[in-house]
């Protein structure tokens, strides 16, 4: 709705309350799924295990959203891929090999030592995009060849995996993808005016947001670290540019969406 009279700071207050709003509205899935996360004890419910339980919560949240139109069956196919990215890279994480983390708590819906929940965890960052795209009317100015940003997400992906053998190359990939996202900006629309933000910041503000929830669902034992498993202690502040560079990833899958891909403008 227009409103050609809030001028000044009273135009700043209102708009940052509807940017507030809208990423709230758009955290959606993430906000009942957290929520599921605090409220569910951690013996689970009778006959159900808490993992199993948290599965439960995922798909049913999954479906509703699905029934109720607030999302499509396309952007359903492309969560369920981030379920699938995202649930291979718990799988290798998790291994005997690598033990980066670990889910101590037993559970019907284990598969090679990860609950099936987890890939959710994943998703949960596609449809926060996909609702925001909406909400704020996104377009994209400058975006990279699309060849080039899927290059990115590629290596982004290849090195949570290869790092473990061959060095870990984040900050070269980084320093990449701060080149080809450089003249990239995202244009949203919090109540009736365009603004304009780089990408590259949108990026990095959601990979913070993201390493806070870690922050909780370590506390309440979801997962644990192995630095965290005889006493809770903050995830490591370097965690944050894995989950930014995890975001670029997400975004380069959400970005060729039929109704987004029409949003994204390639310079010639």
């Amino acid at each position: 709705m227009p409103m050609p009279r809030l001028m000044g700071a009273c135009r700043f207050a209102v708009e940052f309350l509807y940017f507030g709003f809208k990423n709230a509205r758009a955290c959606l899935f993430v906000s009942l799924f957290f929520a599921a996360v605090f409220l569910v004890p951690r013996a689970g419910l009778p006959g159900l295990a808490r993992y199993d339980v948290l599965l439960v919560v995922a798909l049913a949240i999954q479906a509703w959203m699905v029934w109720s139109g607030l999302e499509t069956v396309d952007e359903v196919k492309a969560i369920t891929l981030f379920h699938v990215v995202g649930f291979a890279l718990e799988v290798f994480k998790t291994s005997s090999g690598i033990q980066s983390w670990s889910y101590p708590d037993a559970a019907y819906t284990k598969l090679l030592g990860v609950p099936l929940f987890a890939g959710f965890m994943y998703a949960a960052v596609g449809s926060y995009m996909i609702q925001a795209w909406r909400l704020f009317g996104l377009r994209v100015v400058h975006h990279p060849p699309y060849w080039m940003s899927a290059a990115i997400a590629l290596l982004i992906y290849a090195n949570f995996f290869t790092h473990h053998y061959i060095g870990d190359y984040r900050w070269y990939i980084a320093a990449c993808a701060l080149g080809l996202y450089a003249r990239c900006t995202v244009i949203y629309t919090p109540v009736d005016v365009e603004r304009r933000m780089p990408l590259l910041l949108a990026f990095v503000l959601i990979g913070f947001f993201i390493w806070l929830a870690e922050n909780i669902s370590t506390f309440f034992g979801v997962w644990r670290y192995p630095n965290q498993l005889g006493a809770w202690s903050m995830v490591h502040a370097g965690k944050w540019s894995s989950w930014s560079l995890l975001v670029i990833m997400t975004f380069t899958m959400i970005a060729n969406l039929k109704h987004i891909k029409a949003q994204i403008q390639v310079p010639d």
